[in-house]
């Protein structure tokens, strides 16, 4: 066993899944144990942030309320952002497009695991169902990104 590639494979997954299965197939890991180890990655990765968004969001919120009081205490003007933008208008689009499930599944594939994992629980924290429709896709997303990566690569 490889460990130094395991380990590196795992937290290639943890940051950017869509990528680590090609990169374990060049290194020569073989089938399933890139399989699992990417799964592996994803899963710890959108476990953290998944459960952690609530103080990511948390703290977000803070700092532009003191960056708010920052400005009216020193008497510069605030350039307040617009609320309700293109993207905005996009993204609420594709949210009622697609539902919780393409989200769910998506979101951790095309952005990355730890921002799809906070997107998901902005959008459907309350739902019980969220975190095992995350996890079942990336567990479904390893899979064909695995077949992908060693159709390609060997």
């Amino acid at each position: 066993m490889n460990w130094g590639a395991i380990i590196g494979i795992f937290f290639s997954a943890f940051i950017k899944f869509m990528f680590a299965p090609f990169v374990s197939a060049r290194v020569g890991l073989d089938f399933y144990t890139t399989w699992i180890v990417v799964f592996s990655g994803g899963l710890v990765s959108a476990f953290v942030f998944y459960f952690a968004s609530e103080y990511f969001t948390k703290r977000n919120h803070d700092k532009k309320i003191k960056k708010y009081k920052e400005a009216l205490q020193s008497g510069k003007p605030l350039k307040l952002k617009k609320s309700f933008t293109k993207v905005n208008k996009y993204l609420v689009k594709f949210k009622h497009s697609i539902g919780q499930k393409g989200i769910c599944v998506l979101a951790p594939l095309f952005l990355s695991v730890p921002i799809g994992s906070i997107v998901c629980a902005k959008f459907y924290g309350k739902s019980k169902k969220t975190f095992p429709i995350i996890v079942f896709g990336l567990a479904m997303n390893s899979f064909i990104l695995s077949i992908l990566a060693f159709t390609i690569f060997k």
